[in-house]
């Protein structure tokens, strides 16, 4: 286990990002001439882009080998052109990677690791293993998604680039499949709610609910003290199965300082009643700063943020601010 933090260097204009698929293919998301413009926009951005050896190869569970997978990590850690390395998309296999890393290579050549979704496994995992700070936020293929993008790419801009700032919401939000140009746009306003009030100062930890608990009691899974935790939950995740998983959530941390929860994709069926009596079950969520409904995890857009990272939030003055990223 990991002592001491590692916050890597923040990206400079000319640097490259590699890309890289740990869980599913690039085919997944419609293929590598699909998601070009994801390219042409980080490139507009002022980075250069490069690809793993293997992102396009593609199974019948939509991913490549372990060997593959693993190879490209490790190429893109190694390399020490490469400045920070970003997945082509989620999935639901990052975690069979654990046991074939090798983290003395990753702790050694620190640099900003940015995914979300089933690419929680190895944030869980690097930061455990190595102390590495990593960064929960869009993948590669998100910035093929045209509405909505500049709110994405400035806040994602803003955590590569700052290790200080406030974290805002965004005016509207989308539960449409954003690799899918083909499918309209419903777009609908936004609003923060507050659960319950307060002032917290903490360390982050969190991602996505039906992911973060798969490490939990092996090596693989990061020991944070009064932890203000992120939490967001993927599509088609039952109200049931987010208050299990929450509930396994806060036994891990029962020293919660903080609760953030992350928009429901609209095909989720979660509604704000129900919400509201899941987190109505925990007296300890009555006792600290909890929002719902705030811009990170499967909707459009979102924010990035530093798992491993310091933030504080005021729900007074309806501020979420990183202050060590």
């Amino acid at each position: 286990m990991a002592n001491t933090r590692i916050f890597p260097k923040r990206l400079q204009q000319g640097d490259e990002i590699r890309v890289i698929s740990p869980s599913s293919s690039m085919e997944r998301v419609g293929g590598f001439d699909d998601n070009l413009v994801a390219k042409k926009r980080l490139e507009e951005l002022g980075f250069k882009v490069t690809f793993g050896a293997n992102i396009n190869v593609s199974d019948q569970f939509y991913s490549s080998s372990i060997t593959e997978r693993v190879g490209d990590l490790h190429a893109a850690f190694a390399d020490a052109n490469v400045k920070a390395i970003l997945t082509t998309i989620g999935g639901l296999n990052s975690n069979e990677l654990l046991p074939y890393l090798d983290w003395e290579l990753i702790q050694n050549n620190p640099k900003l690791f940015i995914g979300y979704s089933d690419t929680t496994s190895l944030h869980n995992a690097i930061r455990a293993k190595t102390g590495l700070v990593t960064y929960y936020g869009p993948c590669y293929s998100a910035f093929k998604m045209n509405e909505l993008q500049d709110y994405q790419s400035q806040a994602w801009m803003q955590s590569m680039s700052k290790t200080t700032y406030q974290l805002q919401p965004s005016a509207s939000w989308s539960s449409d499949l954003w690799f899918d140009a083909s499918q309209p746009r419903h777009l609908m306003p936004n609003q923060w709610l507050i659960y319950n009030q307060g002032h917290a100062i903490g360390t982050i930890t969190g991602g996505n609910i039906q992911t973060y608990g798969l490490q939990a009691g092996t090596g693989y899974f990061p020991e944070v003290n009064e932890p203000i935790i992120f939490i967001e939950q993927a599509e088609e995740g039952s109200i049931l199965e987010f208050s299990r998983t929450l509930a396994q959530i806060l036994q891990l941390h029962p020293d919660i300082k903080g609760l953030l929860i992350g928009r429901f994709p609209t095909i989720n069926n979660v509604n704000d009643i129900d919400l509201l009596a899941i987190l109505d079950k925990y007296p300890v969520l009555k006792t600290i700063p909890v929002l719902y409904h705030i811009d990170f995890g499967h909707t459009q857009p979102i924010f990035t943020f530093p798992l491993g990272g310091e933030v504080e939030i005021d729900t007074i003055k309806m501020k979420i601010t990183i202050t060590k990223g």
